[in-house]
């Protein structure tokens, strides 16, 4: 998931993956595996892979299920051939949303994604009704235990958007382009653990609910996330930090 405050994003992904490790889990082996298929089982020369593989471990899924995962997809083992397909609609408030999904079942997903809006009180929309207000971008978050001004140098000599100290940790945004390039630096600096390592996107306008506003959108958050087929659901709500 991503999207608005990243205060409230770190937070809530550590408690997702408190709360559901195992499926967050068989999410991401699932986009390993896509991965893999769909080109070289070496990381070092299939970017799409190295991506999965990164934000797995950066979500510390261990290695022998990321071994597994890779493995079953290039030994034909798996049968069920997946499609990435998305979604867009408004929640409550008028939030927008995208929910981009890998199904072997196009119209369970539609039927299962749709029934998660309407009884939400939202409305799923055409292709592209929402997805010009998101812009495509990186989203590193390392541990603060590191140097701030050798982080922040490192990050942004390496072509990084923006450096941010939130809590105990350092967030940092890149543009598509620069990801890989801030992540190398940032290991080459010594950075041995990843909180958070993936590309997301990032809303460009966002809209602001009252606190029970705000509850009505997490809860559809939560049921789109639930749903197996659903790998990420990005969204322009402003979350406030005491929510």
């Amino acid at each position: 998931m991503s999207g608005h405050s990243k205060w409230a994003t770190i937070h809530r992904k550590k408690g997702l993956l408190d709360q559901a490790r195992g499926k967050v889990f068989q999410k991401l082996a699932k986009e390993i595996m896509v991965a893999a298929k769909g080109g070289s089982p070496d990381p070092s020369q299939n970017a799409a892979l190295r991506l999965a593989v990164d934000k797995a471990k950066a979500q510390n899924m261990p290695k022998d299920n990321i071994q597994k995962a890779i493995e079953k997809a290039t030994g034909g083992a798996d049968g069920a051939n997946y499609e990435n397909v998305r979604y867009e609609g408004y929640g409550h408030g008028g939030v927008a949303f995208m929910v981009d999904c890998l199904t072997d079942n196009r119209n369970r997903t539609a039927s299962q994604v749709r029934a998660a809006f309407t009884k939400a009180g939202g409305n799923l929309g055409t292709d592209g009704s929402v997805s010009y207000m998101f812009e495509r971008r990186g989203s590193i978050v390392i541990p603060g235990e590191y140097d701030e001004d050798t982080m922040m140098m490192t990050s942004l000599d390496a072509g990084a958007l923006d450096f941010e100290k939130i809590e105990d940790t350092y967030s940092i945004t890149t543009d598509a382009n620069s990801f890989t390039a801030v992540k190398d630096a940032l290991e080459e600096a010594g950075v041995k653990e990843f909180l958070e390592c993936e590309l997301t996107y990032i809303p460009n306008m966002e809209v602001e609910l009252d606190e029970e506003g705000q509850e009505k959108v997490m809860k559809l958050v939560d049921v789109l996330e639930d749903l197996d087929d659903v790998q990420d659901v990005y969204y322009n709500l402003k979350e406030t930090e005491d929510r």
